[in-house]
């Protein structure tokens, strides 16, 4: 069983009878005295791909979904679905921009630790791993002096991704990024 306070982004949950993936998350505490903590859920149909908004109370408890992980190739993009390969049995899917929710944009050739997501044997999305390596396409110029503070900049991502990185961040460089919440981890060691 899973708890309302082991939620995080990609876990996946039995909800009123339905496979779902937590896409989104958000915890608000009343003020009210007695008054339990809610989880504002954005879950997304396992099947579908159907995105829904659900308020939990804090403590409630849910399945955990039956389903199976492979790993996963990333073969390419043909513009309109993201093409996979199933390392185990070698089948090729698809998956469209609905399907993967946000996650296109951390999708790269050479990309590793891509896990097939299966539901009585049908793939039904992927798992990103928690860190990707990305290039800098481009990014404002450093200003050196400007400000005592450490500041962040906009960069965009070879991907289409934009982070927010550091100063010292140039073009054509490569970063890591967290798939969770898309935030500049470090440079990358190539």
């Amino acid at each position: 069983m899973i708890d309302t306070s082991d939620f995080k982004k990609g876990v996946c949950i039995v909800f009123k009878g339905m496979p779902c993936m937590i896409a989104d998350y958000s915890v608000s505490t009343p003020t009210a005295r007695g008054a339990n903590t809610i989880f504002k859920t954005k879950l997304r149909h396992l099947v579908t791909g159907q995105l829904f908004n659900e308020s939990i109370r804090s403590g409630e408890k849910f399945e955990e979904v039956d389903m199976e992980r492979h790993g996963a190739s990333y073969l390419y993009n043909d513009g309109s679905s993201w093409h996979f390969m199933d390392d185990e049995t070698f089948d090729q899917f698809e998956l469209t921009r609905e399907q993967l929710a946000g996650d296109e944009d951390y999708i790269v050739d050479g990309i590793v630790g891509v896990q097939a997501v299966l539901i009585d044997g049908a793939v039904v999305g992927i798992q990103l791993p928690l860190v990707v390596t990305l290039t800098v396409a481009e990014c404002d110029p450093t200003i050196k002096g400007a400000t005592a503070q450490a500041q962040l900049k906009p960069a965009k991502c070879d991907s289409g991704l934009e982070v927010q990185v550091p100063p010292y961040i140039e073009a054509g460089e490569r970063i890591r990024v967290d798939t969770r919440d898309g935030h500049f981890v470090e440079r990358a060691k190539d």
